[in-house]
Formats: structure tokens, sequence, C-alpha cells
């Protein structure tokens, strides 16, 4: 498959027609030889076989039907604590890649990771740390061209579902690695730290979540009611009811009804 709009944007960039999944053979690779893998490195593919999302739950997709992309991200101007940004920068940068070939539709992000074309999820993002703590490996799966019954639940849906037509592939992933590289250097250039900058109010401006009524899922089986109001300068959804206001940083969020 030919990606050579992609690849004049990656610092390397490796096409697979079949993987389990992109983010683990990328992890693997940056590895066992660092050097051969730098920030920006590339792997993508258009069949994942053992693919996941958060917390293992399996995503898988029938062949050729979705674009899968794992991105190496080496920002060693940023201290590891400011990493929780990088999923809302890539959703951010997969949400308006989508949206420059749909039209008058808009995709947004349901923090932390989810890219929505309304409340329908249209991609999934990854994010797992190399274990020498040296990079993260960003992971997206966009549902390209799958029809509506191929789908595998009611809550998702595809290019193909809402009448949005790319040419190829290629054209998704260079125009969504055009996004990722222009807000991971202002990313960088913040060394991480947002706070009340232009960046963070894109992030803020692209997560459909604020202003929801949402619930969030906790890790220790709990669950938080409430209005989800802001995303704070470390990247966490602050949600807040009638008795108190939580930064969530880990938990699903479930958008309960529109405004």
């Amino acid at each position: 498959m030919n990606f050579s709009q992609s690849a004049q944007l990656a610092k390397r960039l490796d096409w697979v027609e079949s993987t389990g999944s992109t983010n683990s053979d990328l992890i693997a690779a940056a590895t066992a030889d660092s050097a051969a893998y730098p920030d920006f490195s590339v792997l993508v593919t258009s069949e994942q076989t053992a693919g996941r999302g958060r917390s293992g739950r399996e995503w898988q997709a029938p062949a050729g039907s979705s674009l899968f992309v794992s991105v190496l991200l080496r920002p060693t101007a940023v201290a590891a604590t400011q990493f929780a940004w990088l999923p809302l920068i890539a959703g951010m940068s997969m949400a308006n890649a989508i949206s420059q070939f749909a039209g008058s539709q808009r995709a947004q992000v349901k923090w932390p990771n989810d890219v929505l074309i309304g409340d329908k999820k249209v991609c999934g993002v990854l994010s797992e740390l190399l274990p020498d703590a040296s990079g993260v490996v960003i992971g997206a799966g966009v549902n390209v061209f799958q029809s509506l019954e191929q789908l595998p639940v009611e809550t998702a849906t595809s290019l193909a579902v809402e009448k949005i037509t790319i040419e190829s592939l290629d054209d998704l992933l260079a125009a969504y690695l055009k996004n990722l590289r222009l807000h991971m250097n202002d990313f960088i250039a913040l060394a991480g730290e947002l706070g009340a900058t232009d960046l963070h109010e894109q992030i803020s401006m692209t997560c459909s979540s604020i202003g929801r009524e949402v619930r969030v899922l906790l890790p220790n089986n709990q669950q938080f009611v409430g209005k989800a109001i802001a995303i704070d300068s470390i990247g966490r959804l602050v949600v807040q009811n009638e008795s108190e206001t939580r930064s969530v940083s880990v938990g699903d969020v479930v958008h309960l009804r529109h405004n």
C-alpha cells in the first residue's frame, strides 16, 4: 500500500499488511533497537488481529476496513508527569484530521481517548509507555470502510457510515500526522506545562465531554456523576455535582445526555 505522503512526515514509516498489534510491535522494536526508532517513527496497518483498547479490551475489525497507526513519541524536554496530555493531543489531532474530510460534520474527543462523530465512536486512542520510559507509543484505530452491519456495537460508527469520503488511507494518515506534529511541537515548546495556553484551549474546545452530564466509572468500581466543567492543567477531567468537585485522572466516561 502506498503511504508516500505520510512517509514524508515521519522519521520512519513501516507498513505491514497485517499484525497482532501495532502498539506491541512498535514498543518491542523501539526497545530492542532504540537508535533505529527515533521520535515520530510510525507503524501502520489495515488489519489488527490482537488489537486492544484501554484496560486491555479487545479491539478488532474486518481486514482492510480500518486504519491502525502507532506513533513513537520521544518528547525528551517534557517531564513524564505531563504525558497524560498525549492521548488528548493525539485524539484532537485525529478529530481535526477527520473533520478535514467531513464537510459540515465535526469530530470531537470524548475524554480521555475516544474520537466521536455525534455521540458515536469512530476512533480510539491508546498510549503506552516504553519499558525504559524513554518514550510513549500512541496507537489510534479508525473505523474507515465498515458498513453499519460490520460495526461491533450500536455506539460505534465509521467514516463510510457517516458518508465521509477519503481517497486513500494515506490521505487520512497524512492529515493526522500533520496535526500531531503541529500540536506536539507546541507541547514540547511549552515543556508540557499547558496551563492557560492556546494548546490547552484547543484541546478543551475539541473535547465534547466538557459541558456534558457524565458518569465516571472509576477503577475501584465506584461511580461519580456530575457535570464535566473543564480539563485541568495536567489533563484531568474536572467533574462537579451538588456535593463536590473531582479531578479525574483515570476512568471511563459515559455521556449521559445532551444539554
